[in-house]
């Protein structure tokens, strides 16, 4: 529910007093996050509802004039990743509100280029991952999408990589990226709603993953879990933090159209979830699709290195929720098989293509 006139005047005020008590931002305001239901398939009409709780996409993205969208399309499995609908609408708004657009994406594996049979290869060869990339996108129909949209396509494991330093990193005092990312304004995580067998669940802030350039850790991302696995058990959520804080992410929408329970990121069962999460806080957005899912903040290793970099909210009570009552979607996923990075590493992924 959007708030009165009086509640806005007198929420300004609250926050004018907090101000010169010497309050931080993050003391006088919540983060938002919608909470929204598809209805009758009606995907694009969710998304817009999920930006406008939130004030709409202008206000949303005002003073960024370039967006990068970044889905995730960690194979070329449609019910795995994605949905292009959901990409197609947030181009539109964006555009409309005047900014400039693209997609890019790092996938992770796909046939025959570093997944034959049931092995998958660790690889940093940039012709294999540019086929590799090229082929995610031709199968999930994002090539198609960016030509019809008119936005470039952008394969971040390959072109022109660029060092960006972490100050106060757990892992990755310096982690490498693609030049894009630093010439975008804001980065808008589009992740699919699913568990995973290292972080739990993977949602807007797991979505940065994508980000590390095979060209340099690998295109399953061998040498940053090895980084990652020496500081803590999931050898992911250090990794998720640090590439976090070396991006501009201003806006997460997740897409719960149809999400994946038990063993994800790809093995798990669909779940028809019917719904999109979006706000502009990350972590808050996680912790509200995750609370959708079953889960509680504890459970997710990322949500607690999270908080241990300083970033807020810690309690779903610190987070103001608009649409849908929580518990009115919320559903008890089955959960993956948790794998340690140690165990993992003896077998998955373990030769080089």
């Amino acid at each position: 529910m959007q708030p009165t006139r009086r509640e806005f005047l007198a929420a300004v005020a609250a926050g004018a007093v907090a101000r010169r008590l010497g309050a931080t931002p993050l003391e006088i305001e919540r983060p938002i996050v919608s909470v929204v239901r598809i209805r009758n398939g009606n995907t694009d009409a969710a998304v817009e509802q999920a930006i406008e709780l939130l004030g709409g996409m202008r206000a949303v993205t005002r003073g960024k004039d370039r967006i990068l969208l970044k889905p995730n399309l960690v194979a070329p499995q449609p019910n795995a990743t994605t949905k292009p609908a959901v990409i197609h609408t947030l181009v539109r708004l964006m555009k409309a509100a005047g900014k400039e657009v693209s997609i890019g994406e790092g996938s992770a594996i796909a046939p025959p280029f570093n997944l034959r049979g049931a092995e998958v290869f660790r690889t940093d060869k940039a012709d294999t991952l540019n086929g590799l990339q090229q082929h995610v996108f031709d199968q999930l129909g994002y090539t198609e999408l960016a030509k019809s949209l008119r936005v470039p396509l952008i394969n971040l494991h390959t072109g022109e990589l660029v060092d960006v330093k972490v100050p106060g990193a757990f892992a990755f005092p310096q982690v490498t990226i693609h030049r894009s990312l630093i010439e975008t304004d804001l980065l808008c995580s589009v992740p699919a709603m699913k568990t995973h067998a290292f972080a739990g669940v993977t949602l807007g802030m797991k979505n940065v993953i994508g980000l590390f350039p095979g060209r340099v850790y690998q295109a399953v991302r061998g040498r940053m879990h090895e980084t990652a696995g020496k500081i803590e058990p999931s050898g992911t959520a250090v990794a998720i933090v640090d590439m976090l804080r070396a991006n501009k992410v201003g806006l997460v929408v997740v897409d719960g159209s149809t999400a994946m329970e038990g063993e994800g990121p790809t093995d798990g069962r669909p779940v028809p979830m019917d719904v999109i999460v979006a706000g502009t806080n990350p972590l808050a957005t996680d912790m509200v699709a995750a609370n959708l899912m079953g889960f509680e903040p504890a459970e997710i290793p990322t949500f607690t290195w999270a908080n241990k970099a300083g970033l807020r909210p810690e309690r779903l009570d610190e987070i103001e929720i608009r649409g849908e009552p929580l518990a009115a979607v919320r559903r008890k996923f089955v959960r993956a098989t948790i794998v340690p990075w140690a165990m993992a590493r003896l077998g998955w992924a373990t030769r080089e293509i």
